[in-house]
């Protein structure tokens, strides 16, 4: 592979459309990112994989689903302002095996998506130099056919790329330098006045990208940490959920209506009655989370096995929001005009038929309402058959392309 270019790849491994719930449909002002790209990525070349309110990524180990959230993971981090080295620790991982590197050793890697809402489909492709160093050689930003930004590395000795931005004004361009470890669609609302309509475009295509990127919590709930007492702190649900019971000591009495929903859901795929999901504290500074079975016998979370830990805290991910989840909010837009997205790897690890569907089922309700959206991956998806609203994508169709139908 010589240096990384945006043009687009020779193969492309598309799948179908992905059906689109009215109801979804009916909230597009919020900001989603309805497509991933992996153009040249690990072991996926010319991949693109369309992205619905509810998506399950399925394949066998070793077919790229993870991958596939870890682009996805990384975009986030780019458009909230992170630098390239952080995303990327080990770049070289990143570049497609066998990419012979040109002239200049260099390498790379290519990726991209494209954020739906207001301003319509809007496309963000990004060329990663990975040999013989670190940086960003190119980036596009695309709407309606128009290239609104553009950058290019013109001199490798400076930390830089040239930039040029859609302005329809007195010149129809506006160029000028823009950091080589950073993304250029981040930077923008700092260097764009917006003084023209087509500033203005600029702006609202950038803004609308980045909070589509943004609203991402990543999680893969970790059974052996939510056995354990925990101590009482911010009350956000980490990563890993290692601290369940925290948060379920704020959220039982911040949100009565969603722990009766909460309660509900643990009812329908937990074993034995369940009347309650509660936190008592211990009297030393921890609590511990407990299920009350109803006839006076509570369970601690402890004695729980691994599958119905899992989907005790992917139910209360799909329940909460930013304010209870470690994220990182876009602090500047209302929360009313935001979509969280859950990504989840392992998604169905260590659940049931019965309990990987509940969760589906929650998600597409969550869902409907248009502030949650979830990506998950998953070994087998045929569970999810009889559940409307999921859409899943078979990335060992076709001999590893993926392929998207619509389940229910």
């Amino acid at each position: 592979m010589t240096a990384p270019s945006l043009s687009p790849p020779g193969a492309s491994a598309s799948a179908s459309a992905v059906s689109v719930p009215p109801e979804v449909e009916a909230r597009a002002e919020r900001p989603g990112i309805t497509e991933l790209r992996l153009s040249a990525f690990a072991g996926h070349r010319g991949a693109v994989f369309p992205l619905g309110p509810v998506t399950l990524l399925a394949g066998s180990s070793g077919s790229g689903k993870s991958t596939v959230l870890r682009v996805y993971e990384a975009l986030a981090r780019l458009g909230g302002g992170a630098e390239l080295g952080e995303v990327f620790p080990d770049p070289v991982a990143c570049v497609p095996e066998r990419a012979r590197p040109d002239a200049r050793r260099r390498r790379g890697f290519r990726v991209g998506c494209t954020a739906d809402g207001p301003e319509g489909p809007v496309r963000l492709d990004v060329a990663v130099q990975a040999e013989p160093e670190l940086r960003i050689v190119g980036e596009r930003l695309t709407s309606g056919g128009q290239i609104l930004l553009e950058t290019a590395l013109r001199d490798p000795s400076r930390p830089v790329v040239q930039a040029a931005w859609h302005t329809a004004g007195s010149a129809p361009v506006t160029r000028g330098p823009l950091p080589d470890d950073r993304l250029g669609t981040a930077l923008l609302p700092l260097r764009v006045a917006g003084r023209t309509d087509g500033q203005r475009r600029v702006l609202a295509a950038a803004e609308q990208t980045v909070v589509a990127l943004r609203s991402v919590f990543a999680c893969d709930p970790r059974p052996e940490p939510m056995r354990a007492a925990v101590r009482l702190g911010a009350g956000r649900l980490l990563r890993g959920c290692d601290n369940l019971a925290e948060v379920l000591w704020r959220t039982r009495t911040e949100c009565g209506r969603r722990h009766v929903q909460l309660v509900a859901t643990a009812h329908a795929g937990c074993a034995g009655p369940v009347a309650d999901v509660l936190a008592e504290p211990l009297g030393d500074g921890t609590v511990r989370a407990l299920l009350d079975r109803g006839d006076g016998v509570r369970t601690p979370l402890g004695l729980l096995v691994d599958g119905e830990l899992r989907y005790l805290a992917l139910a209360l991910v799909l329940m909460t929001g930013p304010g209870v989840l470690e994220v990182d909010p876009v602090g500047e837009v209302p929360a009313a005009l935001q979509a969280l997205t859950v990504l989840a790897d392992g998604f169905d690890r260590a659940l049931d038929a019965r309990q990987a569907g509940e969760l589906a089922r929650l998600a597409v309700r969550m869902g409907a309402r248009g502030h949650i959206r979830l990506v998950g991956a998953v070994s087998d998806a045929s569970w999810a058959a009889g559940v409307a609203g999921v859409s899943v994508v078979d990335l060992d169709a076709r001999g590893g392309r993926p392929a998207a139908d619509e389940a229910g």
